[in-house]
């Protein structure tokens, strides 16, 4: 039954982003006056569909995405018979470049919108949070934060001389604000201003607990259980909350991940409370380091809730929008340079479904929030210069706008072919990496 649902959110994710993607490629393609061939979930070859006017709509066996054939395109299709003839008026071949941009970066811009209409909903029936503390609650051993000086207790005052006020704008401030710079924190400490300067090498890919910094007043939320494996045994439901591991009194969920690891076929004792009982059991982790749960922090010190009207809540998703951009992309960067380890980085779709379920069971808006992640890094992925991906169309769109003549087609189809193997072989990695790690 857990299979089914993890495969239900699975198909349901992967599938309204790939439908939206190819979507804008086809919307936009009808409105240059293309005919659009075939609309195609999944990679050749043709698994079944239905012929509706000039359109195939249909299912391919490869799962990877999607495309939309557009007559007088070289595209994941590899058609080339078009070109014996001369161009037609409703060809791809035959429109100006500027239409042929807008095809191309149709599914980019759909899945852009989709995001932005994800977090507009949320930011209108939710609001924004605001954790009104900057007081640091623990630093994580070897931690960027740790091995700069900052310390459990002390209070952000400023970052970079700009005024914190909230929580959210410190994690705001070494990402983004002043991403690519080194960052000086000014705290108060035993009623002293103390400078801290963390530099910008040290600091790590953006999240929370890698910089190593939780605010006070924050405790680890199970968010899912999984059945039949050790936390299901011991009792363990999600709601619970984790207040002690083999006697340590926990601070942060990177604690409940290293004691579980390190007692991999070995019991320990867990404590838990459960609304106001203090629960305990002893579970005993699964050969690779596992028992069966999905949990993160919750804070639960003072705040206020901003709320927006229709219209107000636009601005604010926008910004979400440019953040998760933002950090989406630095992180690509960091893998580039590698001080991230790639295998750690990437997720294919057993990762996906997992964490789309994990995200459902914490609530319909907590599930849209993820989708709306993936569709911004659809976006992004998908506008990389790199062929057999919409960037790489572009790049030849852009060679053709500036030379006024298209890039040889032996050379095109060379290069589609050789983007289209190194897909697969990418998309072969990721799903054994998600094996071994599953």
């Amino acid at each position: 039954m857990a299979f089914l649902e993890t495969a239900l959110y699975f198909v349901i994710t992967l599938g309204v982003l790939v439908f939206v993607h190819e979507f804008g490629h086809f919307i936009t393609a009808k409105l240059s006056g293309m005919r659009v061939d075939r609309f195609s979930i999944g990679f050749p070859p043709r698994a079944f569909g239905k012929q509706v006017g000039e359109t195939d709509y249909c299912i391919s066996w490869i799962p990877i995405g999607g495309y939309v054939k557009i007559a007088g395109m070289i595209d994941e299709s590899f058609d080339t018979e078009y070109l014996a003839q001369a161009p037609q008026p409703w060809e791809f071949r035959a429109k100006p470049v500027w239409q042929k941009m807008l095809v191309i970066s149709g599914g980019v811009l759909m899945n852009i919108l989709l995001a932005i209409a994800i977090f507009w909903g949320i930011n209108y029936v939710q609001g924004t949070v605001i954790r009104e503390t900057t007081t640091i609650g623990m630093v994580a051993d070897s931690s960027a934060a740790q091995m700069g000086g900052l310390r459990a207790g002390d209070r952000i005052v400023r970052i970079n001389g700009a005024a914190i006020t909230h929580w959210d704008e410190i994690l705001n401030n070494v990402y983004i604000e002043q991403a690519g710079e080194d960052v000086r924190f000014t705290v108060q400490r035993a009623g002293t201003d103390v400078d801290i300067t963390i530099p910008r090498t040290a600091i790590p890919e953006p999240n929370e607990t890698s910089f190593g910094i939780i605010p006070d007043q924050t405790e680890i939320l199970v968010g899912t259980v999984q059945g039949g494996m050790p936390a299901d045994a011991i009792g363990l439901k999600p709601g619970d909350v984790l207040t002690a591991i083999g006697g340590e009194k926990l601070v942060t969920d990177s604690q409940v991940k290293a004691a579980v690891q390190q007692h991999a076929g070995k019991p320990i004792a867990m404590e838990w409370r459960r609304d106001t009982a203090v629960m305990q059991g002893t579970v005993t982790p699964t050969a690779d380091g596992r028992i069966g749960i999905g949990f993160g922090l919750r804070y639960t010190g003072p705040s206020r809730k901003v709320e927006y009207s229709f219209f107000g809540a636009l601005p604010p998703a926008l910004s979400n929008v440019v953040d998760v951009s933002v950090l989406f992309v630095k992180q690509v960067w960091q893998i580039i340079v590698g001080k991230v380890a790639f295998a750690q980085s990437v997720g294919g779709p057993i990762r996906i479904a997992q964490m789309a379920t994990q995200t459902a069971e914490m609530g319909l808006l907590t599930y849209l929030g993820f989708m709306a992640l993936l569709s911004m890094s659809l976006a992004i992925l998908n506008f990389l210069p790199f062929p057999a991906l919409d960037g790489g169309h572009m790049v030849f769109l852009v060679y053709e706008a500036i030379f006024k003549r298209e890039v040889p087609v032996k050379v095109r189809m060379a290069l589609q072919k050789a983007g289209f193997v190194l897909l697969l072989a990418f998309m072969a990695f990721v799903l054994y990496n998600d094996i071994r790690q599953f």
